[in-house]
């Protein structure tokens, strides 16, 4: 990955750089990077491969700006088969957002069989082209449309693939892959023909495994809004197939830069 990472490291805490910027205003982080700075920390400090961080849940109450970030976690549950882990995210001092992660043993699956949807027969990303409406100076993903498109009126599918680290010098996890990509359920789901007039204040991730490809597919099933407030949802998939899914809840917001 050649592009300018998200972060980097400043003693204990996280030093943003310009490309960690988000939509809304151009002095608060992103937040994807938000989300994804949480699901590395948890990980980093708690995770072990015996265990798969079923659930992701993060709650966003306030922008971030770019200064220096610090993560603070604690060990709600420590147990053989069930760890639950917080995290706070500092930003200037003040708590900008806050996680939970929900990690579960590996083990045997019990026999049976057990309905569930079926998987999305969507082409492979290298054979799409590269979407195009993106500002070529700072591409945050390579993102390769499948069906629809950003407020479009119709079904949506996506494949996106991170281009950055979230840290720099440090590998992208498949946890943080996914989690980063989760964030964007909120815009897949919640634009409309006006464009994206929502901002999400939280994002909750359920995995039933990890993505093994660089790919994240996302695929919008859900949007219901009422008095300014929404909701949004997608499934979520690697190149092998599903994986989970991602849920948001927004607040109507007009865009300020």
């Amino acid at each position: 990955m050649g592009e300018e990472p998200y972060f980097r490291r400043d003693g204990e805490r996280f030093a943003p750089t310009r490309s960690a910027r988000g939509p809304w205003r151009s002095s608060s982080l992103h937040g994807r990077v938000v989300c994804g700075l949480l699901a590395r920390e948890i990980e980093r400090r708690h995770g072990g491969p015996d265990y798969l961080p079923a659930r992701l849940t993060v709650d966003m109450y306030r922008l971030p700006d770019l200064s220096p970030i610090e993560i603070v976690t604690r060990v709600v549950r420590d147990g053989y088969r069930i760890k639950v882990i917080d995290a706070e995210l500092l930003s200037a001092g003040a708590s900008a957002a806050r996680a939970s992660v929900q990690l579960l043993r590996r083990g045997e699956a019990p026999e049976g069989a057990i309905w569930s949807p079926p998987s999305w027969d969507a082409p492979g990303p290298e054979t799409l082209p590269k979407r195009e409406d993106v500002d070529p100076r700072m591409p945050l993903w390579d993102m390769r449309f499948i069906a629809g498109a950003m407020g479009t009126m119709a079904p949506k599918r996506v494949w996106m693939r991170e281009i950055r680290e979230m840290i720099e010098g440090e590998p992208v996890t498949p946890f943080t892959r996914v989690a980063l990509a989760a964030d964007f359920a909120s815009p897949f789901a919640n634009a409309g023909d006006k464009g994206l007039l929502y901002i999400n204040s939280d994002v909750t991730l359920y995995l039933c495994r990890l993505p093994t490809t660089p790919w994240v597919g996302l695929e919008a099933v859900n949007h219901q809004a009422a008095d300014g407030v929404a909701i949004g949802e997608c499934w979520v998939y690697d190149e092998a197939g599903p994986i989970g899914s991602a849920s948001v809840a927004a607040l109507a917001q007009p865009r300020r830069l």
